[in-house]
């Protein structure tokens, strides 16, 4: 009779998944006694976009196509550590509404969800950083699960809108965030159709739709999604610790260079509210700067400093 049930259940559960990949809006809060298991059904786009980045293979390469993954790639970063970590997530700097906007859309299109999910989990993981209800804690589950496992369970599918009533105010966030996979979709869309157009108006670029589509989508995305996460799955293991906080959180120059200023992981521990993270002028915070410029023009304010009392270490170096 169980098995008869779970049969009935499974297209159900199939249909619901389906649902789920274009509208968040009925993410549940996981019941069951397994909220930590993967969700298969629910993460085939995730799996297929990792797979995609095989038809390198027969797509090619031109010169036009790297440069345009790596524009992407740093774009698309630059929204994700400005906006949707220090921004959004710590309120580190003030936006206006048009500018708060349009970097929570380039921010969805880098394929880590909205900025409410994504805000929601990191300011839990600043409440219990490292301890047994940190999602992503290399020092609690390992590399595999801090690096991505968390990010494909059912658990790890939810919101938790009580820690972010002051964004959940916002309309169109809330809109964002319940449709994040139409930002993929458009700018993997507009890469096809550019560079079907520019195959025929440019040639001597040596593009195509399908070539743009891989390198400037899919394989831009993977890079920018595992860059990304390495500041869950290392900084909490390697580098240094100039502050003696109460998680695990390490500097890593690496990491800082590949992120764009993120690896400075103990200094942002540390306090968190900064829009710097890299506290010493040796430091590179190439996010920082980027926002630097941004208020010189105008399009943001109030940027938070570090306290100068709490640049001094007060323990390990």
């Amino acid at each position: 009779m169980k098995h008869v049930q779970r049969t009935r259940e499974r297209p159900g559960r199939l249909l619901t998944a389906l649902r789920l990949w274009f509208d968040t809006s009925a993410t549940p809060a996981p019941t069951d006694n397994a909220p930590d298991r993967i969700d298969w059904a629910r993460v085939v786009p995730f799996i297929a976009m990792h797979l995609a980045c095989l038809a390198v293979i027969w797509v090619g390469f031109s010169w036009f196509a790297l440069w345009t993954a790596l524009a992407l790639y740093a774009i698309r970063m630059f929204a994700i550590t400005a906006f949707y970590h220090r921004y959004f997530s710590h309120r580190a700097y003030k936006a206006p509404r048009a500018v708060q906007f349009v970097f929570a859309v380039v921010g969805a299109s880098a394929v880590q969800r909205g900025p409410l999910w994504w805000a929601a989990h990191h300011r839990n993981h600043h409440r219990h950083s490292d301890g047994p209800a940190d999602m992503h804690s290399p020092v609690q589950r390992g590399f595999l699960w801090s690096h991505m496992g968390w990010f494909l369970t059912r658990r790890g599918f939810a919101t938790d809108w009580s820690v972010i009533p002051d964004l959940a105010k916002f309309p169109e966030l809330r809109w964002i965030d319940r449709y994040d996979i139409l930002m993929p979709i458009a700018l993997a869309t507009g890469l096809f159709f550019l560079g079907g157009w520019l195959h025929g108006a440019h040639p001597e670029l040596g593009t195509s739709a399908g070539q743009l589509l891989v390198w400037g989508f899919f394989i831009s995305t993977v890079l920018l999604f595992h860059a990304s996460v390495t500041i869950n799955s290392l900084a909490h293991r390697f580098g240094s610790r100039r502050f003696e906080t109460r998680d695990n959180s390490r500097n890593n120059l690496w990491l800082a260079l590949l992120t764009f200023g993120e690896g400075w992981h103990n200094n942002h521990h540390h306090f968190p509210g900064s829009a710097r993270q890299g506290f010493r002028w040796w430091e590179i915070d190439m996010t920082y700067y980027a926002l630097r410029v941004m208020a010189a023009c105008g399009l943001i304010r109030q940027l938070k400093a570090v306290p100068a009392g709490l640049r001094r270490p007060h323990a390990k170096h």
